[in-house]
């Protein structure tokens, strides 16, 4: 699979997610989005941007419930919680957002 973003070939594994992850670019993330029928907002580009943030420290994507409480530290409690996360990311906040994050599938996620 791949993905046509200003005349560039992205490559894409079977699932979506990028196979080289420094291809990564904001503009890929919309696209990514958008093919799931999604519009980022800042509420999900403050996900994103975590997300991207705690790759670059850890070396790995969280697992849903990791990511749900590392938000609520970095983020506040609001923002820190399954309901609100899903709310952003219906198809799973792990799954989902670290498609659009440019990082490979979390570790337990189907």
């Amino acid at each position: 699979m791949a993905l046509e973003i200003n005349g560039q070939s992205i490559a894409l594994d079977e699932e979506g997610y990028l196979e080289n992850l420094s291809d990564w670019t904001p503009e890929i993330a919309t696209a990514l989005a958008s093919g799931e029928d999604v519009e980022l907002g800042d509420e999900h580009w403050d996900i994103i941007n975590f997300l991207r943030e705690y790759y670059e420290e850890y070396q790995i994507a969280p697992a849903v419930r990791v990511l749900t409480k590392a938000v609520g530290k970095r983020l506040g409690k609001d923002k820190g919680n399954s309901k609100y996360l899903y709310s952003l990311f219906p198809y799973g906040p792990g799954k989902q957002a670290c498609k659009y994050a440019g990082l490979p599938k979390p570790t337990g996620c189907v």
